[in-house]
């Protein structure tokens, strides 16, 4: 099997280029339908914020990297540089998906988020009729080693951006946060993310606010939220038993004096303080307040560090299950050489039987007949007993697919069943 696969991500480009030549769903379907046109057989398109990724089974041998990258060039019009790729095939194309797929090959090691990415490029190659045997089998792999990833190893385990970092302290704090009111201020990327991250973790209450309010009011309709008109968020603070801010500001937009009167009306119940910007936004004299738990982006990022390290540790688990499945997969593609050998093998004896018998059939009488029948066919089963099962333990055992296919072919030739049937190519 011949799998070709291209890659584009955020070791081999600039994030402008990888903006460049990201493609939405639409653009994904156009681009399916070039390769279909006598490049690929079957195949697969992931394309992300950090990747732009094509896989497929050739038509034929002499598809080359250059001509799939063009294709997805064209299509963006855009001009690229041919060391701004990744090229893979066939065990190393399957490897690298399986990386994706569990998140080591990630900017952020072991983010899962690329697994509903995946399987979200899956069912598009499937719509389009472009997930054929091999890559349906391909995809369950693929999957499988997600799974295992996060089941059996640490690699997605706590927090390794400063968003998911504040959350995941405050949880720890407060034990469970659906009795809790937060505030988040600054609807950018990083507040926009720590908003989503309070609310999967089931927040009670969620504000947000942001100096253009429609941007606050679109992200609060989209979660749930209540928007904050910026000028007047201070008067909600004392409601709030979570503030988390993110905004660009210059200066300080909330001080000593600011959070003690917070404190004051909220009878000096805990309040945490999870300050995510650069420069800060909260005067960090707050941590002094007696009940208030104060954290800026340093403090946050000793977690970060910490939690990268220990993903960093379960990469080799990680890929200790990548091998595996990828054994399983070529232990399982090797079969579906063997097997037509096989039944090729049974139907030329039994031919070569029947025929026999047919010819002699008439010099035994009724009775023996019906065990001329059996005898017959019991030998012919016993004599192809050792070939089957060394034609299936080669094909589960061998790892170089050239190598199986050579054996096959050796089978065929020594028990005489190509002139009727071909040889399999060697793709």
């Amino acid at each position: 099997m011949i799998l070709l696969s291209v890659s584009i991500n955020h070791r081999t480009a600039s994030v402008e280029l990888r903006e460049a030549l990201h493609l939405n769903q639409d653009e994904v379907r156009r681009l399916i339908s070039k390769y279909k046109e006598g490049m690929f057989k079957e195949g697969l398109i992931i394309s992300t914020c950090n990747r732009t990724e094509i896989y497929g089974i050739p038509v034929n041998n002499h598809l080359t990297y250059n001509e799939i990258q063009n294709h997805l060039i064209e299509l963006k019009s855009k001009v690229v540089e041919g060391n701004n790729f990744q090229n893979f095939i066939s065990r190393d194309s399957v490897k690298h998906l399986f990386s994706v797929t569990c998140g080591i090959d990630s900017l952020l090691i072991g983010d899962n988020q690329i697994f509903k990415q995946v399987k979200d490029s899956f069912q598009i190659s499937e719509e389009q009729k472009f997930a054929g045997t091999l890559m349906k089998k391909l995809f369950d792999s693929a999957l499988r080693v997600g799974k295992r990833a996060i089941t059996e190893t640490a690699i997605s385990e706590g927090a390794v951006t400063i968003s998911f970092a504040a959350v995941q302290l405050i949880e720890k704090i407060f034990s469970s946060l659906s009795k809790k009111t937060a505030i988040v201020i600054g609807a950018g990327e990083t507040g926009e993310l720590a908003a989503r991250h309070l609310v999967d973790r089931n927040i009670g209450k969620l504000l947000i606010t942001n100096r253009t309010f429609e941007k606050a009011e679109k992200l609060a309709n989209e979660l749930r939220g209540k928007p904050i008109r910026f000028e007047d968020f201070k008067q909600h603070l004392h409601l709030c038993d979570i503030i988390i801010s993110a905004t660009s500001s210059d200066n300080f937009i909330l001080t000593r004096s600011d959070i003690n009167s917070v404190m004051k009306k909220r009878n000096y119940a805990s309040l945490v303080i999870a300050d995510v910007a650069i420069p800060r936004d909260i005067d960090p004299d707050c941590k002094k307040i007696d009940y208030v738990f104060y954290h800026d982006i340093d403090s946050l990022n000793i977690i970060v560090d910490q939690n990268l390290a220990k993903r960093k540790n379960e990469i080799p688990k990680v890929q200790k299950i990548i091998e595996e499945e990828s054994e399983n997969f070529f232990n399982w593609f090797n079969s579906l050489q063997a097997a037509p050998t096989i039944k090729d093998l049974h139907d030329h004896f039994e031919a070569i039987r029947a025929e026999e018998v047919e010819k002699n059939i008439n010099k035994f009488s009724e009775a023996d007949k019906e065990k001329l029948e059996i005898i017959s066919k019991r030998i012919i089963n016993k004599l192809l007993h050792h070939p089957t099962i060394a034609l299936r333990k080669a094909a589960g055992e061998e790892a170089n697919t050239n190598q199986v296919i050579e054996k096959i072919n050796l089978v065929r030739e020594l028990f005489g069943i190509d002139h009727s049937t071909k040889k399999i190519d060697k793709e």
